[in-house]
């Protein structure tokens, strides 16, 4: 079974335009709010102080259908979509206050280890993907 993790929360003041709407680059650090927390759901040090491990985006895209408007709630889903050698690819959903789909997309990561590209730890590995052996 694939990570994933669901988070709900209200758009706040600071992710929104001059019209109450969602500012379309806050989904971007939303998203990343949402992989946070899909590592600390498997136990993965999330701390830079404390993880070895970098995971620096190196491509993202999303397709927005519906608007999220200032003090509404949303829902954010994002799964482990697919394991590379080296690179994690996370999809994800945001549901509006009328749970209609409002955003998709994916957002793909590398793995860095002391700075260097490095394979992805079987341990992490293991926790994304439930110890089954996606294809690179």
């Amino acid at each position: 079974m694939r990570a994933s993790i669901e988070i709900s929360r209200r758009l706040r003041w600071a992710d929104t335009d001059a019209t109450g709407r969602l500012h379309f680059p806050r989904i971007f650090e939303i998203i990343e709010e949402a992989e946070s927390e899909l590592l600390r759901s498997i136990n993965w040090p999330v701390n830079i102080k404390k993880s070895q491990y970098d995971f620096p985006r190196v491509h993202i895209d999303c397709s927005f259908y519906r608007m999220l408007m200032h003090d509404l709630p949303f829902r954010v889903r994002l799964s482990t979509g697919k394991l590379g050698r080296t690179s994690i690819r996370y999809d994800f959903q945001v549901f509006d206050a009328e749970n209609e789909l409002a955003i998709e997309g994916s957002m793909t990561v590398v793995v860095l280890k002391n700075g260097e590209l490095t394979e992805i730890p079987e341990p992490l590995r293991y926790a994304l993907y439930g110890g089954r052996d996606e294809p690179t």
